[in-house]
């Protein structure tokens, strides 16, 4: 095992408040790359309110092993290596902690887990642009960020503030994600955009970036999330499932094209 020496590329998943279905999105992402194909680990670094454990359906009290009283072998989860705050507290504890604390805790699960092999690493990020996010972007290379958001506008101000801090610490924004677009009555089949429309369209011309998916408010995800049976697993062929595979699909031709714009050179004209 060999930690993050051995992770292609770390995708953070991110948004600028809570609330969004950025943890939901991130998981879903998650199984998606696996389904694909790729080698995928999945690193819950919202200190304050981990929830990944619960949504992969990991069973109350599962710790990590640990070697050398330092390094933590990832928690296996439907396939995927997985970390968490939440494998180590008690899910009643509050973590009433100060920031070098939480940046403190945050870097010990990221950089002594012995990820092994991994094509992919998506980091859920706690909401906001505070230190964790800070502290990723400085101690990492980061392959790029998304950007999670509903389509109102007091969550896509919030998603502004996203971008600008990614882009102050030159990370590349991969994409924004489109959450609760559009709900489909269960009963009936009409559509209503409960939250607006066209808001992560706007969000991703304002700042020359593609919206990678707009996801659908639905009652299967909310479902299947709380049972920790993740949907791509429970309902593999349904519609929303599709969503988050071509989500996937979106989301590795980004990171290559990110990674060539990386490395091609930069050719310049001078009047010599």
């Amino acid at each position: 095992m060999k930690g993050l020496s051995a992770v292609k590329h770390i995708v953070c998943i991110a948004s600028g408040k809570g609330g969004v279905g950025k943890s939901t999105t991130a998981l879903n992402l998650a199984i998606a790359l696996q389904k694909i194909g790729a080698r995928v680990g999945l690193l819950d670094a919202d200190i304050y309110g981990p929830s990944q454990p619960l949504m992969l359906g990991v069973p109350p009290g599962t710790r990590p092993r640990v070697f050398d009283k330092q390094s933590m072998e990832p928690v296996m989860a439907h396939g995927l290596q997985t970390n968490s705050i939440g494998y180590l507290v008690e899910p009643e504890t509050a973590m009433v902690w100060r920031a070098p604390m939480i940046v403190g805790a945050f870097n010990q699960i990221l950089q002594h887990t012995l990820w092994e092999d991994l094509d992919y690493l998506i980091i859920d990020m706690p909401p906001g642009t505070g230190d964790i996010q800070l502290s990723l972007s400085q101690t990492i290379k980061l392959s790029g960020a998304v950007i999670v958001t509903t389509p109102q506008d007091v969550a896509l101000l919030d998603a502004r503030k996203g971008i600008e801090m990614f882009r102050k610490v030159s990370v590349p924004i991969l994409g924004v994600v489109e959450n609760m677009s559009m709900h489909i009555c269960s009963n009936c089949g009409h559509s209503e955009a409960i939250f607006g429309s066209g808001g992560g369209e706007r969000l991703a011309q304002d700042y020359g970036v593609q919206v990678i998916a707009t996801l659908p408010l639905d009652l299967s995800i909310r479902e299947h999330t709380d049972a920790g049976t993740p949907l791509l697993l429970s309902s593999p062929d349904s519609p929303v499932a599709r969503a988050y595979l071509e989500l996937a699909e979106t989301l590795v031709s980004a990171v290559n094209n990110s990674a060539i714009d990386a490395t091609a050179p930069r050719i310049s004209e001078t009047d010599d």
